[in-house]
């Protein structure tokens, strides 16, 4: 069985170019399962029920997220709504959504966990603890996690901590794709960062001179997302459905 992992999609022209390519995609890697990290599909950040819908077009059976999680206030009401939608699994006791997800594909069921750093990010409840209490609670072999961190060293603690207990942990927020895919004890598909899926000159999907401003000059500006040509960024497993052990893992870029 094969899974494709998108690396965060950034605002309208991200989904669009997502749309426009992920077909052929799916045909040329033979993909069975599609799941992607929707925090930024939104102009500004976080998700709306347009963006949502946008990916939801592109075929996802998973939206995964992060940080940018409750954004937009307006939108909150969709971790309720959508089965499919998460939010980081680490969260206190309380707040809206859920951090797991069981895709009942009939022969087989595939496990979706997002979780979140705290390095650098917000001092939410512990990760690993986080992560351990849920695969507590599940029964299938086939699980992947995403680990939207900012520390590369936090995401590579939790691959090791998590590896042959699950079949693959994607690193993401950085927006920036690493080139450090392997498989880790013969078992699980690891990656530090699949990358984004947006404008590929840009800073993390900004355009360059106004990041540039606020970065040298540290003078607020009003953030624009760049107009120069979409690439996208993700990772293809193939994993064995029987035992959760992933095969290979690869990296993709389609510009």
């Amino acid at each position: 069985m094969r899974l494709m992992f998108i690396g965060d999609v950034v605002s309208k022209r991200g989904c669009e170019f997502l749309a426009n390519h992920i077909l052929d995609l799916k045909k040329e890697y033979e993909i069975d399962i599609l799941a992607v990290n929707g925090e930024n599909s939104a102009p500004g950040n976080g998700i709306t029920k347009s963006s949502l819908e946008m990916l939801t077009n592109c075929g996802a059976d998973v939206i995964t997220t992060g940080n940018h999680s409750f954004k937009r206030r307006e939108s909150v009401h969709l971790y309720d709504e959508c089965e499919y939608l998460l939010r980081p699994i680490n969260y206190p006791d309380g707040v809206v959504g859920k951090g797991m997800y069981i895709l009942d594909l009939g022969r087989t069921q595939v496990a979706f966990i997002n979780a979140m750093g705290v390095i650098y990010l917000e001092p939410i409840d512990n990760p690993f603890t986080a992560i351990d209490n849920a695969l507590s609670k599940i029964s299938t072999p086939n699980i992947f996690i995403d680990f939207h961190a900012e520390a590369t060293s936090e995401k590579k603690c939790i691959g090791h901590y998590f590896t042959g207990r699950v079949t693959g942990v994607f690193g993401t927020h950085t927006h920036v794709q690493t080139a450090d895919e392997m498989i880790l004890g013969d078992h699980t598909a690891y990656i530090t960062d699949v990358g984004m899926t947006g404008p590929e000159r840009s800073v993390l999907g900004v355009d360059s001179d106004i990041a540039t401003v606020k970065m040298r000059l540290h003078f607020p500006v009003m953030f624009e997302e760049s107009k120069e040509p979409c690439f996208i960024n993700g990772v293809v497993v193939d994993f064995d459905e029987q035992t959760g052990k992933a095969r290979d893992i690869k990296r993709i870029i389609k510009r």
